[in-house]
């Protein structure tokens, strides 16, 4: 992991896939929940941004893959964290940093096996059409004879 550790530091995904630092923009506000008085002063909010189709260092199918399975998550190509849950502006940080590196991880994890197409047993569908045969009478019992 390349530049410095902490809050602000390259945020790493996985052991070969790291955000460098100058992609990620850091913002800060005032955060509702507790903290008393000190609610109304501090900064505690975070949010942080990623540009995904401009990561620097990222290959270009990876980048593709990201954007792909982060789409309902994106506006404009920008992926946002937000932490509030803490008092303190760091453990948000923190917070953030780890939410973010997770959302990446999961988009671009390899794609699990393809499903096996299956059909329901003879069993199955046999009491399948014993259970609407069933139903079926049940309400034509319940039907008024004219």
């Amino acid at each position: 992991m390349s530049g410095e550790d902490g809050p602000y530091g390259d945020l790493e995904v996985t052991g070969s896939l790291v955000v460098p630092a100058r992609a990620l923009q850091w913002r800060f506000s005032r955060s509702s929940g507790p903290g008393g008085q000190g609610v109304n002063t501090a900064d505690s909010r975070v949010e942080l941004t990623l540009h995904v189709p401009t990561i620097p260092g990222w290959p270009e199918p990876v980048v593709q893959t990201a954007l792909g399975r982060l789409s309902d998550r994106l506006i404009e190509g920008t992926l946002t964290v937000a932490a509030s849950e803490y008092r303190q502006q760091l453990r948000n940080r923190e917070a953030a940093r780890a939410r973010m590196a997770a959302l990446l991880r999961e988009a671009v994890a390899p794609a699990g096996p393809p499903r096996r197409p299956t059909k329901p047993s003879r069993g199955a569908r046999e009491r399948r059409l014993d259970d609407k045969r069933r139903r079926s009478r049940l309400k034509q019992d319940r039907r008024a004879e004219d």
